[in-house]
């Protein structure tokens, strides 16, 4: 969330901001000003009243205690009263308004955001790799898994409907062995802490880190009922959500906490499944696993000092690339531009993995400064050493990595002409002896 004393001071060029990203600034803050100077004017008239109030009471206790009559200061007290509490009533209201109008704000860019409409406007950063070059028409991931035995989708599908996945033999070991690799890796090497938070996480959780009110649609949200209401098909709303991103409960960990400054930055590392209505998806990536309601993800998670989350994310987005880099994935790094960057993000770079079976790159990460906006929303803090007063954190995410998609750049780029799969190197201490996978039957 932004904060009202920044919007305040510089709503026109938060206004810039805003339209850069390509939303209107006039349906998303409204009469802003009017709104933010009749909250300040109701708080103020407020103030004085509860300051005239204070210096009755006390004048009527002097008269009390001297045996004089107070009736007319009494009568004066209630009245005050009564235009107190509409006063009060009045200010909370315009102060609700106000917050709900920031809270469907999404964050500034940074001015080194190239300008955009969408993700034809994204900057190339840099690329890594060798594109390899196949003597045969290399075949997608789907077709591979298919023919291998590893990836079921019809199965998949009489279980739990469209957009699901059923990984048997070799392909669920596959998978089994990126999350360890990418965890081991991550914590053994670039020292983050591995966390295992919960799957489900309440409504304050996703507001913290801004999916909430705004993305509802594509969550998954759940409800609570006992057998006999069950039966009768009455179910009660309970304030669980199951999670998109292994980001919201990991970042909230430390919602409504103020850290000391000498454990920053913190580093924490956490494998979860993912769960995404897909809200709008309809027709997209309908083929293999690209796009699904539940998929693997390991993620990075930080919570730095402001003046050192740029370096941060650099460093996070670097570990995200040593794992591509490791399995010797050719990929590149691309920075978003404004009308591609996620609401809660000031900056995010994303990483793209080549796959020769689609003759694209597909994004396999995306890492994000959010600068104090997260922070603000979970009002989570630090206490400088050289200060009395407390400030927001700097958070910061990338995936690291989605592992769906990471088994799938896999099986594109090692595939061989009979339509088995190499397994590569880096993964051999965590697939029991394996080397290729072969079609098996299970």
């Amino acid at each position: 969330m932004l904060d009202l004393a920044f919007v305040r001071a510089n709503l026109a060029p938060v206004e810039q901001k805003l339209r850069a990203r390509g939303a209107d600034p006039a349906v998303l803050l409204g009469d802003f000003r009017s709104l933010d100077q009749r909250r300040r004017e109701a708080i103020t008239q407020a103030e004085a009243l509860k300051a005239r109030r204070n210096e009755l009471s006390q004048q009527v206790g002097a008269l009390k205690r001297s045996g004089q009559d107070a009736t007319a200061l009494m009568d004066e007290t209630r009245t005050l009263k009564e235009r107190l509490e509409n006063l009060d009533h009045t200010a909370a209201e315009l102060d609700e308004q106000v917050r709900l109008s920031l809270a469907s704000v999404p964050n500034l860019t940074r001015d080194e955001v190239p300008v955009g409409a969408s993700e034809e406007d994204n900057a190339v950063v840099k690329t890594w790799g060798e594109k390899r070059s196949f003597d045969f028409q290399p075949r997608p991931h789907w077709e591979l898994g298919e023919g291998l035995g590893i990836l079921d989708l019809e199965r998949a599908a009489k279980l739990s409907g469209a957009r699901f996945a059923v990984y048997m033999g070799a392909g669920a070991r596959l998978e089994r062995a990126l999350i360890s690799f990418m965890l081991d890796l991550h914590t053994q090497k670039h020292g983050y802490t591995e966390v295992l938070p919960p799957f489900m996480v309440n409504s304050r959780s996703l507001f913290g880190t801004g999916q909430l009110p705004k993305f509802a649609e594509d969550l998954f949200r759940c409800s609570d009922a006992d057998a006999e209401t069950a039966a009768r098909g009455e179910f009660k709303d309970a304030d669980h959500w199951l999670i998109p991103t292994a980001e919201v409960p990991v970042t909230n960990l430390y919602r409504d906490e103020t850290l000391e400054e000498a454990r920053l930055p913190i580093k924490l590392t956490a494998y979860t499944p993912c769960f995404r209505a897909e809200a709008g998806a309809a027709g997209k990536d309908t083929r293999g696993i690209i796009r699904q309601h539940q998929f693997q993800k390991v993620e990075l998670v930080k919570f730095a000092r402001p003046e050192e989350s740029d370096a941060e994310h650099e460093a996070l987005t670097r570990d995200a690339e040593e794992i591509l880099e490791a399995l010797n994935l050719p990929y590149r790094r691309m920075l978003l531009c404004t009308g591609d960057t996620g609401f809660s993000a000031a900056k995010t770079f994303d990483l793209e993995v080549w796959l020769p079976g689609q003759q694209l790159y597909r994004e396999i990460s995306s890492c994000s400064n959010f600068e104090a906006f997260q922070a603000r929303r979970a009002n989570i803090r630090f206490k400088p050493a050289a200060s009395k007063k407390s400030e927001f954190v700097h958070t910061l995410n990338g995936s690291g990595l989605a592992v769906g998609r990471t088994w799938l750049a896999i099986l594109e780029n090692y595939q061989q002409a009979d339509g088995s799969v190499l397994i590569p190197d880096a993964l051999l201490p965590y697939m029991g002896g394996m080397t290729r996978i072969e079609r098996r039957a299970v």
